[in-house]
């Protein structure tokens, strides 16, 4: 009988790259890939470090594991595994735990598979995480999450990345290509570039400082890859994002005029706070660049709301701030506080009910903003690939420009794109459409 594994991933598309790569791995082991909901001789979950949240809901996850599979060998692997390795073994049902270096090597783990009295705890210190391990997702037929970067340099004050990933590193630009080639031969019709700072791309294999590519060179390099229809850039930091990769990507053939640039805030006073690398007026100018060669673009920002010493009056120059842009949508997340970060001391504590209040705020802005981007679409031609799953009688899709869009279930347009017209915003604040009919000759 062969045995069976299932997977859970919390977090980042950068997370999901990974856990598809190590499914892969297994699957190479002799191993049968199945749903976490079902029947398991192994549930590998994949932690996430970045909020509170994420580490609260490991142990619901852990308990759904048992529940179906009492006998289940359980692993935790990513992120909070390297930051709190003991403290995830030392929830009841865990077996082992692997840090940073260790997660892409679980397989070498697995002796047997008998459950162990105490979970056993395989993390490196996080200088050793110097090296490079690519990887891309292959789970969702439409769209591929391909990592061409890892870890950080940056020290934001909030953040435990670099303390669960190591310094930043990249992968060579062959390797990229290549696995871009091999996701374009799947057809997979959308790869999402992600890293934890992909704007830093090119620092070497092992961290070396010198770059032997940037992120403008592996931009070029992608778009001339036979294949593929859409490339998509995840995240990138503003002062990384250069005028010249806004001016590729607004005549390129395949990267689409989507952004997502985090801000974190719009006072200058808390972004020197949280040290990030520029300055508000800086974003300003990454939008109306962006604005100037892509007007139809889509632009999201990530925001951070209740950091330490933000006043209200900081908190509405934000609000404000992100009223007057001209950005589509937020990610909204509210500050907790993580142990081993500067932050984690700083004075003037936020209450936690402020925090919730600032949330609700923004995240009202955003739907506002979302609604009036998707009005400014209606009427015009955009192509929209659709998703492959059936929610309750519709099929979903994206245009280019992230416009969100929906129609009665049909199998036959799953992962296939398509050119329509944008017509109106249902009251769901979804777009719905028409087909534009294709003439051949």
């Amino acid at each position: 009988m062969r045995k069976k594994v299932a997977f859970y991933t919390l977090g980042c598309k950068l997370n999901f790259s990974e856990t598809s790569t190590i499914a892969r791995s297994f699957e190479n082991e002799g191993f049968d890939r199945v749903d976490f909901d079902e029947m398991a001789d192994i549930y590998v979950i994949n932690t996430c470090s970045v909020t509170e949240n994420a580490d609260k809901r490991f142990k619901s996850i852990v308990k759904q594991a048992q529940k179906i599979n009492p006998n289940a060998f359980v692993a935790a692997i990513g992120c909070y595994a390297q930051l709190k390795p003991q403290e995830l073994a030392d929830v009841n049902g865990v077996d082992l735990v692997l840090g940073a270096t260790e997660k892409f090597k679980i397989t070498d783990y697995l002796n047997d598979l008998s459950k162990n009295d105490m979970g056993e705890v395989h993390s490196c210190e996080i200088e050793e995480a110097d090296f490079y391990v690519g990887s891309y997702s292959l789970g969702d037929r439409t769209r591929a999450f391909l990592k061409v970067q890892d870890g950080c340099d940056y020290k934001c004050t909030y953040c435990t990345i670099p303390l669960a990933r190591g310094i930043s590193r990249s992968d060579t630009m062959k390797n990229v290509i290549q696995n871009a080639r091999e996701i374009a031969a799947q057809n997979i019709k959308e790869i999402v570039l992600t890293g934890v700072n992909i704007g830093d791309y090119g620092k070497g294999e092992f961290g070396n400082k010198k770059h032997e590519h940037t992120f403008l060179d592996l931009v070029k390099e992608l778009d001339q890859v036979e294949g593929i229809e859409r490339l998509r850039i995840s995240s990138i930091e503003p002062n990384l994002l250069k005028n010249e990769t806004i001016d590729l990507v607004a005549k390129s053939r395949t990267f689409v005029p989507h952004f997502h640039i985090p801000l974190q805030s719009g006072s200058n006073d808390i972004l020197k706070k949280m040290k990030r690398r520029y300055m508000r007026e800086l974003y300003v100018d990454r939008v109306a660049k962006i604005r100037e060669v892509m007007p139809h673009a889509c632009i999201g920002v990530d925001v951070i709301v209740g950091f330490p010493g933000e006043t209200d009056a900081h908190f509405l120059d934000t609000y404000n701030f992100l009223n007057m842009l001209d950005i589509s949508y937020l990610h909204v997340f509210t500050y907790s506080e993580r142990e081993n970060t500067e932050a984690a001391t700083m004075e003037g504590v936020v209450s936690k009910n402020v925090r919730a209040k600032r949330s609700k705020m923004l995240r009202g802005l955003s739907v506002k903003k979302r609604r009036a981007f998707y009005e400014s679409q209606l009427g015009s031609t955009r192509t929209v690939l659709f998703e492959n799953e059936n929610k309750e009688g519709y099929i979903h899709g994206f245009t280019e420009n992230y416009v969100k869009v929906k129609a009665p279930w049909n199998p036959e347009l799953a992962n296939t794109l398509h050119q329509i017209e944008l017509t109106k915003i249902g009251d769901d604040g979804i777009v719905r459409f028409e087909f534009v009919p294709v003439f051949s000759i």
